[in-house]
């Protein structure tokens, strides 16, 4: 235990050099009134773009800015998986893919089980999240499954998606329920920021097996019975969305990240940032554009391979797999019941909402959770170093939903 404490102080002491150093390179952000802690969220933002820096990373040995990025988060971030008196913690492997488990000791038998997909751009972060998922497992008395899906720029759409479905077809099965003593009547699928969107992407696939087009899926006979979305990305189309205009310079997830995060996603040219940031890179997926009108300009059937030679068009962004906001109502309609936490100050605070309506429409039962002090990410920085009022306030009330609804 003492050996455990001592690396935990270790690495919130090199968290806090960071920070200060960061601080002085970055000395003041002006921040719209009412955003929660503004100067822990200038901090905050200003580690994220002191190691953004290329000239950082390549003293580093670290080609990708985002490999450095992840080697930042693991200093402060819980990598081992170590069990505690309350909770017993075990990596595995869910479907194929590597899944931190988190069991309470103790307690009734069969639990609630929650399988979670963290954020990060589909890009940053790890299956660990491992203060946030023993705080979960402790306070419901559930089993909670910590997905690490692949990230970018080594795996790219559909890879993180295809290991978000075959983690939780994996969750979902009667071997896995009977083993971690699971009740499958109280299951749940979640995630925040990016793995929002892997969350929503696979309550809509998993649960829709009445529709044809999931006719693969008929003999996965549970269900989710609760779907919780944390900030969630959920569409590429709309860049100029009232919120992406309000908080476009809010950090600590700035409007151009999100588009290259999109890019990145995507597999896409990184030089088609200014479109998407312009919205032009949409025009032809405008509503009144119909699918005919848009196959006459598809020139990837269309121009010969001599006249497409490399380039490629922006792929996902109308797969509802890459977007499940622009799903259909009758899919939609199928999902289960769902808590949907947005932030003011997050250019996601609108594809949130926006879900939570569409959701509400096809006729589920919809919480929405927004905070009026919130910034994107508030949730996981509820902890030191960070120790963020309003990201302890939305921890407690998303897990305190999970306990009243699973």
């Amino acid at each position: 235990l003492n050996s455990v404490v001592h690396t935990a102080a270790m690495r919130l002491r090199v968290a806090g050099a960071v920070l200060l150093s960061a601080a002085a390179y970055y000395v003041y952000l002006p921040l719209p009134s009412g955003v929660s802690e503004p100067w822990k969220l200038m901090l905050l933002d200003a580690l994220f773009r002191s190691f953004m820096q290329s000239d950082v990373a390549h003293a580093l040995g670290v080609c990708h800015r985002v490999h450095l990025l992840n080697r930042v988060v693991s200093w402060v971030e819980v990598v081992e998986a170590r069990s505690s008196a309350a909770v017993n913690v075990t990596d595995r492997s869910l479907g194929g893919v590597p899944t931190r488990v988190f069991q309470p000791n103790g307690g009734s038998t069969p639990k609630r089980g929650v399988i979670y997909f963290h954020g990060g751009g589909w890009a940053l972060g790890s299956g660990s999240y491992d203060l946030l998922c023993r705080k979960m497992a402790e306070d419901l008395d559930a089993v909670i499954m910590s997905v690490d899906y692949r990230l970018a720029p080594e795996a790219v759409f559909p890879d993180q998606y295809h290991d978000a479905l075959a983690a939780s077809r994996s969750f979902l099965s009667p071997q896995v329920l009977q083993r971690y003593s699971i009740d499958p009547d109280r299951l749940c699928v979640s995630g925040d920021s990016a793995g929002g969107n892997l969350a929503a992407a696979v309550a809509q696939k998993l649960n829709s097996v009445t529709d044809e087009a999931f006719k693969d899926y008929d003999t996965l006979k549970v269900k989710f019975k609760a779907q919780a979305l944390i900030y969630p990305v959920l569409q590429a189309l709309d860049f100029h969305t009232p919120s992406y205009q309000q908080n476009q310079a809010v950090p600590i997830l700035y409007r151009p990240i999100m588009a290259r995060f999109w890019l990145q996603y995507l597999g896409a040219d990184s030089s088609l940032e200014p479109l998407l940031l312009a919205n032009n890179h949409s025009s032809l997926d405008q509503p009144g554009i119909s699918a005919a009108a848009r196959s006459r300009l598809d020139w990837t059937n269309l121009l010969p391979a001599e006249r497409r030679k490399h380039f490629r068009p922006v792929p996902g962004l109308t797969d509802v797999r890459a977007a499940p906001l622009l799903a259909e109502p009758g899919v939609l309609g199928r999902t289960p019941k769902a808590y949907v936490m947005t932030c003011e100050f997050d250019v996601l605070r609108d594809d949130g909402l926006m879900y939570g309506r569409r959701l509400q429409d096809a006729g589920v039962t919809v919480t929405s959770d927004h905070y009026e002090d919130g910034f994107h990410g508030c949730m996981v920085f509820a902890y030191l170093p960070m120790m963020s009022g309003v990201g302890w306030r939305s921890m407690n009330n998303y897990i305190c939903w999970l306990d009243q609804n699973l």
